[in-house]
């Protein structure tokens, strides 16, 4: 028999992000806990990584196999790519494949706006964006699902994408503003404008490639939220020790963020923080057991096979529910 194949645009179309939201939430307030993951092997590849990300949960098991090539934007082609291979729980029998970017671009943005719920002031509603790609644009879609997101600035290193981004915003009716950036890259000009926009935003979201923290962290005000999801490697960070320190820090899981998160990484190694400074994990954090204080929030992510687990559970529920619907 041959296995179905979910393809990008039935995955988007089965699970939308607001609903991606609610799983996650579910998963977690039923008792899910992040810490129990297995921890994702990272294979170097002569062209990038390969990643092998295994879990199980309920009546499911899965695998998502992911790939990161950096040097396929040159190429026109998406840095992260990958399939997901769904397995019934009790049988371990294969059920269906799936489009592993759909996957990872529902799942990291959902992630991120549950994260954004019950850390962000209620009516925190000017976001800013760093990073122009897939990831970028989940997020203004997802954090618009969880708070009243009213003006969206992006800050990009190619003024054309950007400003396209910009432009993209503004047809769902934000007001939106680009900007060239990360910091001194872009000039003494550019970057006092990047450097006013994080200490005006409610709603700071670092979605790039950098290896090192894109903007100073003393900028960040009080009671803002920042989410950082561009690395999964201890010695790339997106955002510097000062904000880290002085933040209410929430990660995914504690076990993943000390092994793979930079931004959390490179303070401890640092002295700057110590282990015991990260408040909580997601599921620590939506039953209620972690409280933001009056300074910055921070949420680091890096990915966790459980969240693909749960999402890609949920598509093939429904594509089954349909499926037989027509047969019947």
């Amino acid at each position: 028999m041959t296995l179905p194949h979910l393809d990008a645009h039935t995955v988007r179309r089965l699970v939308p992000v607001a609903g991606a939201v609610r799983l996650l939430e579910e998963a977690l307030l039923g008792g899910l806990d992040p810490e129990a993951t297995p921890q994702r092997p990272v294979v170097d590849l002569p062209a990038g990584q390969l990643l092998l990300m295994p879990a199980a949960a309920g009546r499911y098991a899965g695998v998502k196999a992911a790939t990161v090539a950096p040097g396929n934007a040159a190429l026109g082609l998406p840095r992260i790519q990958g399939t997901y291979l769904l397995f019934d729980g009790r049988t371990l029998a294969p059920l269906a494949t799936m489009d592993g970017i759909a996957l990872t671009s529902l799942r990291t943005p959902a992630v991120s706006a549950l994260a954004v719920r019950h850390l962000a002031e209620p009516d925190a509603g000017d976001l800013l964006v760093f990073g122009t790609g897939p990831q970028a644009w989940g997020h203004v879609e997802a954090l618009a699902e969880v708070r009243p997101v009213r003006r969206v600035t992006v800050v990009g290193r190619d003024p054309g994408r950007a400003g396209a981004f910009a432009a993209r915003c503004r047809e769902l009716g934000l007001e939106a503003e680009a900007l060239t950036g990360p910091g001194d890259q872009a000039g003494d000009q550019a970057g006092e404008r990047v450097g006013a926009a994080v200490a005006r935003a409610d709603l700071v979201v670092c979605c790039t490639t950098a290896r090192q923290p894109l903007f100073d962290g003393a900028l960040v005000r009080d009671r803002a939220t920042v989410v950082a999801i561009g690395s999964h490697e201890q010695d790339a960070r997106e955002l510097d020790g000062e904000l880290i320190a002085r933040s209410c820090v929430v990660v995914e899981a504690r076990s993943a963020a000390l092994a793979e998160a930079g931004d959390v990484v490179i303070p401890i190694r640092h002295g700057t923080i110590t282990t015991h400074h990260l408040a909580g994990n997601l599921a620590e954090l939506v039953v209620g057991r972690v409280v933001p204080g009056d300074g910055p929030r921070v949420f680091k992510g890096t990915g966790m096979a459980w969240q693909d687990l749960v999402v890609a559970a949920a598509a093939y529920e429904a594509w089954f529910q349909r499926t037989r619907s027509r047969r019947t």
